[in-house]
């Protein structure tokens, strides 16, 4: 990989009519519309187009040579079909800011993560996650994985794109040495970290949903990167790499398209299912029965394994984090471990950054993102699922009996309603929080009330006018009660 120096950031007259132009007008308005708090993302090609792409490629080549006097990004993209030609011409607008390209090609988000980490580069991933056909966006981090937000770094990106040149044409070639390397070391760093290649006696399903999970199957349990495949059984269902989703949206979040694994670890009677989402950063768990396996849960089993692997290495007490919205038992098993727990806000950029702040091991997410400080602090699905292999493995016990130690509470799951002002709305609950028994109340993120036996959250969403609300109790009827106390609060204030 070459360096080159960086152009100057100062804004050119040429660039200054650009800007005042009709083009520069329609490029603030997609841009307002496409880049969130924590990554980039919109529909095609109203918000996203190879326009937009090459001056998103500029603006992040220029914000990362002033950030972190970077002057290579490494770029991968998804199985989308616009993700290829994307990928191409934010390539282009790195190279045409002076900065060099690095293309990786096909990869999932935490080989591109990783391949921020192993070459020290910041990173752009060319993807729309778990989001319909019709999406696609871009996933920005700054060398070794770092966490990048609005406030650290995608504002500045969306102000410097306003004023990019437009495309001229140009092409980057993928550099297969460097795409080679990543997959190769990746692989092994998964296999390394969690033995899953001595594994033997299981048999899993793994749901790519047609996303880049399908290629991590030959690259992480086959052959596909240079390694001997695994000792035991593994079936995989719609691996074929197809944006177009044409078996089930690739969004475990939704219990319709967890029906397929479900079905088929029953009905071929394996010990676990894996279940991916689009860009295959997030893994869902189904166990024998059939049934979804709680992310708090994983995420505590988890936590436990690293915290003993920490512990081992010398850290008396490691730091693992868990957002506000992970179960209650996510907290006491890190203590119980001889851990220390830190809440944190939801949000994958923040964590990250919280993790190199305090040092953290491990932090875990209510919605199945796992993040490992031996993987640059960032998530992975996959490594996620290597550990629970291993340790449904180790414990020669049925996946549902596994994490049942950790899986204490009752969740209300997360519920969505759309406000006008969300900001009212929660100022209001806070308010009132007084109405509710014997809690202490919180704003780490959102309204969060604390009883003996229960918690309550309602936070507003980055992105959409909506409020978000999770509750969590002892047993089902009193998540029910809280649940209904805070919907006929919310909907009163719509």
């Amino acid at each position: 990989m070459s360096h080159r120096e960086p152009s100057s950031t100062r804004i050119e007259p040429a660039q200054q009519i650009l800007i005042d132009s009709e083009l520069g007008q329609a490029r603030t308005a997609a841009l307002d519309a496409a880049v969130g708090a924590y990554d980039i993302r919109g529909r095609i090609p109203d918000q996203l187009d190879d326009d937009i792409l090459f001056a998103l490629g500029w603006a992040t080549a220029r914000a990362m040579a002033e950030i972190h006097t970077a002057t290579e990004v490494v770029i991968g993209h998804d199985m989308r079909p616009s993700s290829p030609g994307f990928a191409h011409s934010f390539a282009a607008g790195v190279d045409a800011a002076g900065s060099t390209a690095v293309l990786l090609g096909l990869c999932s988000t935490d080989q591109l993560y990783f391949a921020s980490g192993i070459f020290d580069l910041p990173g752009a991933m060319i993807t729309a996650s778990h989001n319909p056909a019709d999406y696609n966006g871009i996933k920005i981090c700054g060398p070794r994985a770092a966490g990048v937000s609005l406030a650290s770094g995608l504002s500045r990106v969306r102000e410097l794109a306003i004023t990019a040149p437009q495309t001229d044409g140009r092409t980057i070639a993928e550099d297969e040495t460097a795409a080679s390397r990543m997959r190769e070391q990746y692989a092994a760093r998964i296999r390394e970290l969690t033995h899953v290649d001595k594994v033997t006696g299981l048999s899993i399903v793994l749901d790519a949903g047609n996303g880049m999970a399908g290629r991590l199957l030959g690259e992480v349990f086959g052959t596909d990167a240079g390694a001997a495949s695994v000792p035991f059984d593994v079936i995989g269902l719609f691996t074929e790499l197809d944006g177009t989703f044409p078996n089930h949206e690739a969004n475990p979040l939704k219990p319709e398209n967890l029906v397929d694994a479900a079905r088929a670890v029953v009905d071929n009677g394996v010990d676990l299912g894996l279940v991916f989402d689009g860009d295959a950063d997030r893994c869902f768990f189904i166990d024998e029965t059939g049934a979804t396996m709680s992310a708090s849960a994983v995420g505590a089993l988890v936590a436990e394994r690293e915290i003993a692997r920490a512990r081992a290495l010398g850290d008396d007490r490691p730091t693992v984090i868990h957002n506000l919205i992970t179960s209650r038992s996510v907290a006491e098993t890190i203590t119980a471990a001889g851990g220390h727990a830190l809440r944190s806000k939801v949000g994958h950029s923040g964590i990250k950054t919280l993790m190199r702040e305090t040092g953290a091991v491990f932090a875990c997410e209510h919605s199945a993102h796992f993040y490992f400080d031996e993987f640059f602090g960032a998530d992975s699905g996959m490594l996620a699922a290597c550990h629970l292999i291993a340790a449904l493995a180790e414990s020669r016990a049925p996946a549902s009996r596994l994490v049942a130690d950790y899986d204490r509470f009752v969740q209300s799951g997360e519920i969505n309603f759309t406000v006008a002002d969300p900001d009212a709305v929660l100022a209001d609950f806070a308010a009132h929080a007084g109405d509710f028994p014997e809690n202490t109340v919180d704003d780490l993120d959102g309204i969060g009330l604390q009883g003996a036996d229960w918690w309550v959250n309602l936070r507003k969403s980055n992105t959409e006018p909506l409020v978000r609300l999770n509750v969590e109790a002892a047993d089902s009827a009193q998540v029910d009660a809280l649940t209904r106390r805070v919907t006929d609060f919310v909907n009163a204030h719509a």
